[in-house]
């Protein structure tokens, strides 16, 4: 078993504390606490990651389940995921994984790329949040792209942006959650805001391929007029950024009803006035 690791992005301050700026929380976390994420955690005045090299799912995927639809469409791709996640959505899919400690596994790096390597085009980082998992995607991408395999990101996007610059030149396609075009929204079901996850997208989008998801929670994030306001914002910076606009299903401790497909089908004909590319998810 790996011990923790030292964190990157953070500074030491008085009274045994440290301040962390991996993501916009900018986290103040006293000693033997943990920042929102619930993975850095600060010992002896020291910031760790009590999840580097924990793995807790992995699988072999399609890489049309990220979503990626236009990138090496028709291939898979080696999967893995850790624990923990900086946002709090009321509707996660995943909050087995995103907000509680799950069993986990170590696999050694030379055994990571044997499996990477293995009828799959690379790694992608997935299931939970993987940039709080940032030191161990940093290294582990570097690794992949030296033997010449793709590296995918599924994230939420809530990452300041000294952190995201410093990984992105190893990263070939990204598919981020923009869950709104509302910065209430965030605020009231997420636990965050919008504006970095903007900052992310655009900077994403200058260096590697983009796709973006967008799950619909009916009656609260539906709006035809604010899916159109968001993709048109997506169409300036690239109209052939793909958005994938997925279906709910109740989860967590959110027990709306699944969302309708019509109105699926309407939002994505608003999206379709701005944008190449518009595809219907979870249908």
């Amino acid at each position: 078993m790996r011990d923790f690791k030292e964190a990157m992005y953070y500074e030491k301050m008085n009274n045994g504390r440290v301040k962390c700026f991996l993501c916009p929380h900018r986290c103040t976390i006293k000693d033997g606490y943990s920042g929102i994420c619930g993975v850095r955690k600060n010992k002896n005045g020291i910031l760790n990651t009590i999840n580097y090299g924990k793995i807790s799912s992995y699988a072999y995927d399609p890489i049309e389940k990220k979503p990626l639809r236009n990138f090496y469409p028709n291939t898979r791709i080696f999967s893995i995921g850790s624990f923990g996640c900086n946002l709090k959505c009321r509707f996660c899919q995943n909050w087995q994984i995103s907000q509680q400690l799950p069993p986990t596994i170590e696999i050694p790096d030379k055994d990571i790329l044997a499996l990477a390597g293995e009828n799959s085009i690379g790694i992608a980082y997935t299931y939970n949040e993987p940039t709080i998992w940032y030191e161990y995607v940093f290294h582990i991408a570097k690794k992949i792209r030296e033997i010449g395999l793709k590296n995918v990101l599924v994230t939420n996007g809530y990452i300041e942006q000294e952190p995201l610059k410093e990984l992105l030149p190893f990263i070939d396609a990204l598919n981020i959650d923009l869950k709104s075009y509302d910065d209430e929204y965030y605020r009231e079901l997420c636990g965050g805001n919008i504006g970095p996850i903007l900052e992310t997208i655009k900077m994403s989008a200058e260096k590697s391929h983009v796709e973006i998801t967008t799950l619909i929670v009916e009656g609260e994030n539906d709006s035809p007029e604010k899916i159109g306001s968001m993709a048109y914002w997506i169409s300036q910076i690239d109209k052939n950024i793909p958005l994938h606009i997925t279906r709910y299903f109740p989860a967590y401790k959110m027990n709306n009803p699944p969302t309708s497909l019509d109105i699926l089908t309407e939002l994505k004909e608003q999206a379709d006035k701005y944008l190449k590319y518009v595809y219907l998810g979870n249908v």
